[in-house]
């Protein structure tokens, strides 16, 4: 599984070179304009790392990584400075908040990928796992395990797949197409009811009451969305 890399960035024409720069190098990446929306995406899914510029409006990074170390969640997770601030009170402090480097720009594209690899190789294998969480519910995506509220969830490969999808989409609505497409194939010419039993299944599983749901929420004639 390839290192996935959160470049929160306030400048347009940086935040695409980022992204680029860094899915050339084979890395998956999600770029943001500000640090609430990542930190937020962070909720639902950990980095490996976050490349994360100082000086960006509503919160600056120094805020971001002091809230990142508060939270037993993110603290682990490795962040670089990519910054215009260069003086040498500006890189002791970020470093004293738990910076794992500090980059001022402007800077060339090699030594960003070196720095990258760097800091992803000094990263504990134990803080590399890869989850995604909602509510009380966590997928363990290296061990394809689920708890609820700390309880093993004991679900089959495609209850797993169903809850994975919907998961890492919360931000939409996932379209029944799609799931039976990304689950079945998309060549699945079957019974479209064979999604909705899983889906009940699955919400079975999860205790999860279909007129009042705390998980998945059916939009009827579209699909369903991952509310929890």
């Amino acid at each position: 599984m390839s290192s996935r890399i959160y470049a929160a960035e306030d400048d347009d024409n940086i935040r695409e070179i980022l992204r680029c720069t860094l899915e050339s190098y084979g890395y998956e990446v999600e770029v943001f304009e500000s640090a609430a929306p990542m930190l937020e995406r962070m909720r639902q899914q950990l980095p490996d790392l976050v490349l994360m510029d100082i000086m960006m409006p509503e919160m600056d990074g120094m805020e971001a990584l002091r809230r990142m170390k508060e939270s037993a969640q993110t603290r682990e997770v490795p962040v670089i400075f990519l910054t215009a601030k260069s003086s040498e009170v500006d890189k002791v402090r970020g470093l004293d908040l738990g910076a794992e480097d500090y980059i001022t720009k402007p800077f060339g594209l090699l030594e960003l990928a070196a720095r990258v690899r760097a800091a992803l190789r000094r990263q504990p294998a134990e803080h590399r796992q890869h989850r995604l969480t909602g509510g009380d519910l966590v997928i363990d995506l290296d061990n394809h395990e689920v708890t609820q509220s700390g309880r093993h969830l004991d679900l089959t490969l495609k209850e797993y797949e169903l809850l994975r999808i919907l998961l890492s989409n919360s931000s939409r609505v996932v379209p029944r197409d799609e799931l039976l497409g990304e689950i079945w194939g998309f060549d699945f010419v079957g019974e479209t009811r064979t999604l909705d039993m899983h889906i009940k299944t699955l919400r079975a599983k999860l205790h999860d009451d279909v007129e009042n749901p705390r998980y998945i929420k059916t939009i009827r004639s579209v699909g369903y969305k991952f509310i929890g």
